[in-house]
């Protein structure tokens, strides 16, 4: 009996207002799947796009991006550069055969812990339903 494909997400957090999100749900004790590696970033638009691209091919089924929400950037503008640079990034993957909905960016301030844990839940089970990468395995991973 085959054992049930379960995603392996690495997620880039924004200090101020993701991860502080993720720290929420955490201490509210809401659940969410544990299938979230965090890594965690200062500002979304200090995300090189190179690091999404080296989990992808290190076979990571999916990738989640996190920030403040528009305006709202400790850094004035780093949120629209993660923006400009995800969809770059997306347009990319799909240019080159990938599945560019492996790549998610969300806005999550501080106080939505409940968002955070809803849209992990959400990115999992979509993430489940599309199987895993087709780079898994490819690099012993």
């Amino acid at each position: 009996m085959a054992e049930a494909f379960e995603p392996r997400i690495v997620a880039f957090l924004c200090n101020w207002c993701t991860y502080a999100g993720a720290d929420l749900a955490g201490t509210s004790r809401l659940q969410y799947p544990p299938n979230v590696r965090i890594i965690r970033l200062m500002c979304s638009g200090a995300l090189d796009p190179a690091y999404v691209l080296k989990a992808l091919l290190e076979g990571a089924d999916g990738v989640f991006i996190g920030g403040c929400h528009p305006g709202d950037c400790h850094y004035q503008n780093g949120n629209y550069k993660a923006r400009r640079r995800v969809a770059l990034l997306k347009k990319i993957l799909e240019q080159t055969g990938f599945d560019p909905d492996r790549v998610w960016l969300r806005w999550i301030s501080a106080s939505e812990g409940r968002l955070f844990a809803q849209t992990m839940t959400e990115m999992v089970a979509a993430i489940r339903a599309k199987g895993p990468s087709p780079l898994r395995g490819q690099w012993g991973t």
